[in-house]
């Protein structure tokens, strides 16, 4: 009698590790069909929260930000309220979701951007080793999960985090891609009040391993993406980039009746500067007006390097008065910039000319709009220079 209990519970331990195999290599086949950073983060969020998957009512993902020595809050999924928790587990049972099904429909089910779960976690920026890091500066130096029951009267005061979740109860592990930990992974239950068991922190760190091998290949193939799309000489983005995100936003901009606007803008007489001092001193001028634009657009404007001295500028949500506003302020400070040799130019200074050209305004269509653009810098060229047509 005694042997038969064990051969159940053998056969009940083998059957669940098989079960738990046959997830993490469901999960692991999710992570493969992407190598876009919010994507994979995306499908490690809904493997940790959906029925299917390891059935956590919210999880959050924070990745380490190396060069400010921060680690930054990146995605937050799970539900707002407990209404909003119950009408979408009804919704997955009565659809008998499974995981790849969440992961293809959640996202346009549930919008991300209007998750204020998600908008919170975009918020947290914690230093790596201060004390205001809290639990997940905790987790990321000790290197271990940490398990936070109801009853371990640990004080977590002074915690932004965990003063405006309120968890009774939650897990934090640590992300490691090879011998380097890249983030940390908060998951809990508010919403059922399930206790984490043992057996939860176990498989939730074996994911955690996936994940963190996962979202470093993912940051690599974004940094090589990143590197392809930018203009070596000036640190802006290269012209194919700027086609391509032109093309992007004006879809957008048609589909939100939104106004978009581009500026383009070229250095008036660079060809005498080039051909007095030669490309070296010239190619110096130029990082010098590509820091200048940095400083003188919007943060939410983007910078490219269209060619040789010529420069675009993409402004979203921006009329053409507003589009003006920011090419003027460009305009004054390239002219007051006071660059090495300028005395070569005419009137002893470096000018800009400048043409702007807006959706829907100037025309709907991408060529369209570009050629409007290049015609208005040419006829800023064409009436004297250092000004702005549009």
């Amino acid at each position: 009698m005694e042997d038969i209990k064990k051969h159940h519970v053998a056969q009940e331990a083998l059957t669940v590790a098989r079960n738990e195999l046959n997830l993490l290599y469901e999960i692991s086949n999710a992570m493969r069909t992407t190598l876009h950073l919010d994507e994979i983060l995306y499908i490690i969020l809904t493997a940790v929260t959906s029925h299917a998957g390891l059935g956590f009512n919210r999880a959050m993902l924070f990745l380490v930000n190396e060069k400010d020595s921060t680690l930054e809050g990146k995605m937050g999924i799970g539900p707002d309220t407990g209404e909003e928790a119950n009408a979408i587990w009804k919704s997955i049972e009565a659809q008998k979701m499974t995981l790849d099904d969440l992961i293809s429909n959640y996202k346009s089910t549930t919008p991300l951007g209007k998750s204020q779960l998600n908008r919170f976690v975009k918020s947290i920026c914690v230093p790596l080793k201060d004390e205001e890091g809290g639990v997940l500066a905790m987790t990321l130096s000790d290197g271990m999960p940490l398990h936070i029951k109801p009853d371990s009267g640990q004080a977590l005061t002074q915690d932004r985090l965990i003063e405006a979740l309120k968890p009774e109860e939650f897990v934090t592990i640590p992300l490691k891609a090879k011998d380097k930990i890249i983030g940390v992974l908060f998951a809990d239950n508010p919403y059922t009040h399930k206790p984490i068991t043992r057996d939860d922190m176990r498989i939730l760190s074996m994911f955690a391993n996936q994940a963190g091998l996962a979202i470093e290949n993912s940051q690599l193939y974004e940094q090589t993406l990143i590197k392809s799309h930018t203009d070596s000489l000036t640190g802006l983005w290269n012209h194919g980039y700027f086609q391509y995100r032109l093309n992007e936003e004006l879809n957008c901009a048609k589909e939100t009746k939104q106004h978009l606007s581009i500026i383009m803008a070229d250095l008036d007489n660079f060809k005498i500067y080039n051909d007095t001092l030669g490309h070296q001193e010239g190619d110096k001028i130029l990082r010098e007006v590509a820091k200048i634009l940095g400083v003188s657009a919007r943060k939410q404007d983007s910078l490219y390097r269209y060619g040789g001295e010529e420069f675009a500028i993409l402004l979203l949500h921006t009329s053409k008065t507003e589009a003006y506003s920011i090419a003027e302020r460009i305009r004054q400070a390239i002219e007051k910039y006071h660059f090495l040799n300028a005395e070569i130019f005419p009137h002893k200074k470096l000018t800009l000319s400048l043409g702007i050209a807006t959706f829907p305004d100037d025309a709907s269509l991408k060529d369209k709009l570009l050629e409007h653009a290049d015609k208005s810098l040419y006829d800023a060229k064409r009436q004297g220079k250092n000004r702005i047509c549009g």
